[in-house]
This record gives C-alpha cells, structure tokens and sequence, in this order.
C-alpha cells in the first residue's frame, strides 16, 4: 500500500472499553452497552463476526479492468447510488496496515466507500454516513450497514489502533449503524514463515448487486502520483480524506489542494529501492511488488511541482474527468 509516514498520524489516545448511555454501532442486531475497541473483544462477545470473514476470505479475488471503476486511494472516499450510469464498481487497495470502511444503505443501495490510514477519521466516518443518507433519501426502509476490511497484526499495531479509532468514530456519531463486518486485525492476518502478513488487502463493491469481494486494481484511476503527493508531504490539506466524485454532475473530481514542498526530494530519489521500502513504508515486508515504483513516480512529482497551488491548480478549480462512453475510462473535462 501507499503506506508512507503513517507512523505519524498514529497519535491517538485510545480508551479499550468505551462505556456510554447508548452506542449507535449495533453488532449482532443489538445495541451494545460497550464499544468494542479491538477485533478481540469483538470476537469474545460476538463470535459470529469470525464466521462473516472467513466468508470474505473464501472468496475467489479479482482483478477489475478500468472500466466503470471508481477507484478510491489512501485518504480519499467517495460515494455512489446504483443507477449511476458512471460507475459500476468502487473499490481500493494496497491496503496493507490501512483499512477500507464501506458504508452502504440497504434500502437505496447508496454505497460510500474510504482508505483510512489514521488521518481525519472521525471526520470521514460523519462525512460517509452525511453522504449515504443523503443519497438515499426517498427510500423509507432499510438500515445503515458498516464493512471494515484491511489492516493485519502488523508488528506495530498500527492497525489495531486504526481499527479502534474507526470504531469509536461511528460510535460517537448519532445514527444507528450496523457493523455486518470486520475482516480486520488478526481476522486477515496470516502467518508466512513465521510473519504475520494481511490476507486481504483490496475489495470492489458491486454497486447494483451490493456484493463486496477481495480485488486488485492494475489501474488506480488518473493523476495517481498527484493524489498520492498528499501522503508522503505533510501540510494543511495532507491530513484530509477528500471526497473525489461529485455525485451532481458524475464525474471524478481531484483537488484543489495544496502540499508543502518536500526537502531532500533528490536525495530520496538516489537512493536505492530496497532503502526507499525500508524507511517509506511501515510495513516494507509485506508491500506489493509495484510499492517502491509507484513512491519514486511520486516523488518525481512532488520534484516537478514542489507547490502545486500554483503549477497544479493555479485557478484553484478541481481537475474534472468525465466517463468516456466508448472505453468507459475517465476522460479530463475542460472547462
């Protein structure tokens, strides 16, 4: 995954048991006195949740072509209805000690889907269930679902921290949502050789079926090294989760945002793969092969436009691109 300086944005005090008058995220179809804080204590009061991945995990992955994706990239979330002409699966991975919240109303099919690192969490669990519910209105019934897929026992429990901050986040919101998964933690975590490594690090949502499946994506969308900039350089817009489909008008929107100019940019790019998976990941032993090569086309980048308000979004206008009807890939928009 784009898993760069996460270790920074793991500054959070976290209580284990969180007891309060009520909870809004119901397990099992019932409201529980505690907010469970780890997929342990999870699993020791609700038990099935085990059954629910081993499901997942069964699941044949897949590779998804570019066609009518809505891909999502760390600290990025988007939003889709089932009759958007635009997009037919939204999904993301590379997802190694980050985790994939999927928040879907069961009645509209409304699906919002973000790849949380630790970076604006609760901001993102409000801004998900803000954006479901406002696509769902004019359908009565059905309930709010919650799907937390990605992060393993790394060796710095970065995902378990992850995991209780996501948790707390919902609960601490005012509507009542159902937690129907977590394949999360030590739930898809395997142990190669002694290490332990995530079983799952992608999902697609089909968003007519509502199917969710593990899945890989060779093509992450347009302008990847602009949208994975924010990640490595820190700066006023580098901790958001950005919201990239505007649902008015179906098309996939990017920025505007601006980053700090990183230092020693050069220097970063001479130095060897192995050094740059070693100190720009928190988890160099279980990257996926294409990890360093997507870092030094970033970093490229970032050497290329250092301020990107001013050489990327000079008029500080997003970057548009509409769903090309013929290839069903996203095409810039020039207004």
């Amino acid at each position: 995954m784009f898993a760069i300086f996460k270790c920074f944005v793991f500054t959070f005090v976290f209580v284990l048991q969180v007891k309060e008058s009520s909870m809004v995220v119901v397990l099992n179809g019932v409201l529980a006195d505690e907010c469970p804080t780890s997929v342990r204590a999870l699993l020791a009061a609700h038990p099935g949740y085990r059954d629910a991945a081993a499901q997942l995990l069964a699941a044949a992955p897949r590779v998804v072509a570019p066609q009518g994706l809505l891909y999502v990239a760390q600290r990025e979330l988007a939003a889709v209805v089932p009759h958007d002409k635009n997009v037919t699966i939204i999904g993301s991975d590379d997802a190694t000690s980050c985790i994939i919240v999927v928040v879907r109303h069961s009645g509209s099919g409304a699906v919002a889907l973000a790849h949380l690192d630790g970076s604006g969490t609760a901001e993102s669990a409000a801004a998900m269930v803000a954006k479901v519910q406002q696509l769902a209105v004019g359908y009565p019934e059905g309930r709010l679902e919650l799907q937390l897929i990605g992060g393993f026992t790394d060796p710095h429990r970065y995902s378990d921290e992850l995991f209780a901050n996501i948790m707390l986040s919902f609960h601490r919101l005012t509507e009542e949502i159902d937690l129907t998964l977590a394949c999360c933690c030590e739930l898809n975590t395997a142990l190669t050789g002694g290490s332990p490594s995530p079983l799952v690090t992608g999902v697609g949502v089909d968003i007519r079926a509502g199917d969710l499946f593990p899945a890989t994506f060779p093509d992450k969308g347009p302008e990847l090294p602009l949208r994975c900039a924010r990640t490595i350089t820190g700066g006023p817009n580098s901790a958001q989760v950005l919201d990239i489909y505007d649902n008015a008008v179906g098309m996939l929107r990017i920025g505007p945002f601006n980053y700090d100019p990183l230092r020693g940019v050069d220097l970063w790019l001479e130095q060897s793969d192995d050094f740059i998976l070693q100190h720009l990941s928190t988890t160099p032993n279980v990257e996926p092969p294409h990890f360093v090569h997507n870092i030094r086309v970033t970093l490229k980048f970032i050497q290329q436009h250092p301020f990107p308000a001013v050489t990327v979004f000079p008029d500080s206008r997003p970057h548009y691109y509409r769903r090309d009807e013929q290839t069903g890939c996203w095409l810039p928009v020039r207004f």
